[in-house]
């Protein structure tokens, strides 16, 4: 299945990956090699330490690879956004309450939830693609359903709604 992402959540997918295979993991690799020279493994701190960051590297490079693998380059400033598509703004109102939520479609790793950037697998997402301004749904939860109106839909860059970017020093194992 293809992942969908915008072309910056891809460079910082990419470059994760590279930071982690060049950088951080032979840095690890040292270190664990340091601290097998210093005699008996059984109880060294430092050898299994070293060791579980390694297995943690590698995990997250196997992920990292399958993400970049599957990604779907999308740049959504590219679409006219008369229909919610990836990369929308939308604004929708509750028809029950009246409240107003805004939501931007995003890809999964670019997804931030609690600042209205949701991915594009998410059950609002799916609802919203598709359909156009006056266009009214029903969202079905757990516990109840909910029905809303689109009031409005239009393009804003991802990552200048992102709150929380990450950067070589969250790429690292500390």
């Amino acid at each position: 299945m293809k992942e969908p992402m915008s072309i910056e959540g891809y460079d910082l997918l990419v470059e994760e990956f590279k930071y982690l295979l060049e950088s951080e993991k032979p840095k690890v690799a040292h270190e664990k090699l340091v601290a097998a020279a210093q005699g008996d493994r059984s109880e060294n701190a430092d050898y299994h330490a070293a060791k579980e960051k390694l297995r943690f590297i590698d995990k997250r490079l196997f992920y990292l690879n399958s993400m970049i693998q599957k990604s779907q380059i999308i740049d959504p400033a590219l679409h006219e956004h008369t229909r919610v598509s990836f990369g929308s703004s939308i604004v929708i109102e509750n028809i029950d309450t009246g409240d107003e939520e805004h939501y931007t479609i995003c890809g999964v790793l670019e997804s931030e939830p609690e600042h209205g950037l949701i991915s594009v697998h998410s059950p609002l997402a799916c609802a919203l693609l598709g359909k156009g301004v006056g266009d009214q749904f029903k969202l079905r939860l757990p516990n109840a359903s909910k029905e809303y109106e689109i009031l409005a839909i239009e393009y804003k860059n991802i990552f200048s709604l992102k709150k929380n970017i990450r950067t070589k020093n969250d790429f690292a194992f500390h």
